[in-house]
């Protein structure tokens, strides 16, 4: 990344900061700007997933788009994948072509069977007790050269410079507080998903999307919908659980 464009990134990466008011709205401008930055880059749509782990415990929390997060959540379902592994070595993953790598057959004819061919998870550095990764996704093979995994490379570090200084000032909230918010409130959207998916008998990407078109028409958060949504089913308010 050359260094105008770094600077540039750092100076909107502050201006997330500035116009978020905790670490859980950060992580959704964040997806939504990193997969804008690479897109812009490469010059073909990247999307971005953001996974949390606290505890050795890892979910989804962030997404460029619906369907980001649906993709990064096939992977927590499997348990294996690239983006799992860059958070276990701490080191950069591509998976350049799901036809033609054998690392993690199950996850790649998922990735394949939903129209993506190539991933690339970075990791973010957040602190002892949590780490973080980006999972960009893109529908064509080869689009992460190695001048492009340079270049997410020195984004996510100024992304993890970010994240970091982001939990550090967060208002209301201590860190611990704000990470677990944002895995619990990513545990409600997934399950009023799947209250969605019963009711319409659809996909999760297609859950998702009268999830966000829902968010949208009410100008309400994703989150406090799909609470609305859990508060409202037959037998009770259903709540999630993590410990601190």
């Amino acid at each position: 990344m050359a260094n105008y464009a770094g600077d540039e990134a750092a100076r909107q990466l502050q201006d997330l900061i500035m116009g978020t008011g905790n670490v859980e709205d950060f992580l959704d401008r964040l997806a939504e700007f990193s997969a804008a930055t690479l897109t812009e880059s490469v010059g073909v749509k990247i999307e971005c997933g953001v996974t949390l782990q606290r505890r050795k415990r890892t979910m989804t929390v962030a997404g460029s788009s619906p369907r980001a997060v649906v993709l990064d959540r096939i992977e927590q379902s499997l348990g294996d994948g690239p983006c799992l592994e860059a958070l276990r070595i701490k080191s950069v993953v591509l998976l350049a072509d799901v036809d033609t790598d054998r690392r993690w057959p199950d996850y790649q004819r998922q990735l394949a069977a939903n129209g993506c061919r190539s991933t690339l998870g970075v990791p973010l550095e957040i602190g002892d007790d949590a780490a973080a990764v980006l999972n960009f996704f893109a529908s064509g093979h080869g689009v992460f050269t190695e001048a492009v995994v340079r270049e997410a490379v020195g984004f996510a570090d100024l992304a993890g410079r970010a994240l970091r200084l982001a939990v550090r000032i967060g208002t209301a909230q201590s860190r611990a507080e704000d990470l677990k918010a944002a895995m619990e409130h990513r545990t409600s959207i997934d399950l009023a998903c799947g209250v969605i998916m019963g009711q319409n008998r659809c996909s999760q990407e297609e859950a998702m999307a009268i999830l966000t078109k829902v968010s949208s028409n009410r100008n309400q958060k994703l989150r406090d919908v799909a609470a609305e949504l859990l508060r409202n089913l037959p037998g009770g308010d259903v709540r999630t659980h993590f410990d601190a």
